[in-house]
């Protein structure tokens, strides 16, 4: 069976995250965007575990039946933590069960101050000693958002050995992060034979968060052992396909003031010691990182998946309005999508121009051409990206208006996800 997987978010007991983030409205929001397995995150809290705890449970994964569904209607969590060791790396766990979860925080609890109150706790420890206690709780771990400048491996180390020392064997994957995807860690010859992860990292559950990097997974059920089999591609699962951001749409592609934004090359910072004109700090971006530490010519290795730049369809919807995607009308229009098609993936991807064109939708003639147009330019590969730097998210542009016949299209078109 195939799986869409999200396995890295946070819940509201994590800091500068929604209220909202609790399993009811994960559990809906994850079934709107065509999500079949979701990590808990922040597994460690005693709070957030407590509520884990009462979920109907099998074979290391936890089932949320929203009220009123009945039984066969449910969401599929497996536990998950982020943890930051003393370097300031962020590391992803991935734990078999609520005693591993126990034992983990146990473990962690002497090196940490605010495991009990923050959802992703501070350790104390090196990325090597979180390791080792994994490695002891059956828990799988890797780098998150491996190549971002603050709290990630490549932004405090150039290579997994300097972080994971004896470790590093046990090491199973790498979170790429919205600024990345297979073309740019496939450079660096130390993470060809591992597993490349994408993952949302939301603090919210809205649209644009949730669920806006995915993996798809072959695997025979939905289990932690068909999981981690997958992750480490054992007994013929595997993951089949990445999902996520153009790299250049990630906070920290280019190199860029964090003040005032302004783009730079890596020799413009360099000479300018890493300092703008305006006096805020430079911060190195993912490309010019990625750059630094190429060793081989990016080719893929024959198990890497294809990897599916997607744009989240509320965005779609608001370039095609010329409105904000959290906007009452933005949120209309995907909801009315939504209720027709399913699912977000299904609406962008999978289901036929032919079908869109032909539903019945709850809205004006002239928003309905827009946004089938803005779909249509999505699918066409019609998208252009000014790199987001700095902490700015890049800016998205779709170029609509072509006609059906006769026009030659513009960059390379989307494939369907069953094409994978």
């Amino acid at each position: 069976m195939i799986i869409n997987a999200d396995l890295h978010i946070h819940s509201h007991y994590s800091a500068a995250t929604s209220p909202r983030m609790d399993l009811p409205t994960l559990s809906t929001e994850a079934s709107k965007k065509g999500i079949q397995l979701l990590g808990t995150g922040d597994c460690l809290h005693p709070g957030w575990l407590q509520g884990i705890r009462e979920l109907e449970e099998r074979d290391g994964i936890f089932y949320f039946h929203p009220e009123g569904k009945g039984k066969n209607t449910h969401t599929n969590f497996v536990l998950t933590v982020e943890v930051e060791d003393t370097r300031r790396v962020h590391h992803l766990l991935i734990v078999p069960s609520i005693s591993k979860a126990e034992e983990l925080y146990e473990s962690f609890r002497a090196y940490s101050r605010d495991i009990d109150s923050d959802g992703r706790p501070s350790l104390r420890l090196s990325g090597a000693e979180i390791a080792e206690r994994a490695r002891d709780a059956e828990a799988l771990i890797g780098p998150c958002h491996a190549f971002t400048p603050w709290t990630a491996l490549y932004a405090y180390h150039n290579s997994l050995k300097e972080c994971y020392g004896d470790m590093v064997g046990y090491v199973s994957f790498v979170e790429l992060g919205l600024s990345a995807d297979s073309s740019y860690a496939d450079r660096i010859g130390e993470l060809r034979d591992l597993t490349f992860l994408t993952n949302s990292d939301a603090h919210s559950p809205y649209p644009i968060r949730l669920a806006r990097e995915f993996n798809r997974f072959h695997v025979e059920d939905v289990s932690f052992d068909e999981l981690k089999a997958a992750i480490k591609r054992e007994r013929g699962r595997k993951p089949v396909l990445n999902v996520g951001f153009p790299p250049q749409e990630g906070k920290y592609n280019e190199s860029a003031c964090i003040r005032c934004y302004k783009h730079y090359s890596l020799n413009e910072a360099i000479a300018s010691g890493w300092r703008c004109g305006c006096g805020g700090l430079i911060k190195k971006g993912v490309r010019d990182r990625v750059n630094e530490l190429a060793d081989c010519d990016g080719a893929h290795p024959e198990h890497r998946p294809p990897y599916l730049h997607l744009i989240p369809l509320a965005e779609v919807i608001g370039l095609a309005v010329h409105k904000s995607p959290g906007s009452k009308t933005v949120q209309k229009l995907w909801e009315a999508l939504l209720a027709e098609f399913g699912s977000e993936v299904t609406v962008l991807i999978d289901a036929s121009m032919d079908s869109i064109k032909g539903a019945h939708f709850e809205f004006n003639s002239d928003d309905r051409i827009q946004v089938l147009e803005a779909i249509r330019a999505f699918r066409d590969g019609k998208i252009s990206v000014k790199p987001g730097g700095g902490g700015k998210y890049g800016v998205i542009e779709l170029k609509t208006g072509a006609s059906e016949e006769g026009q030659e299209r513009e960059g390379k078109k989307q494939l369907s996800l069953i094409d994978f």
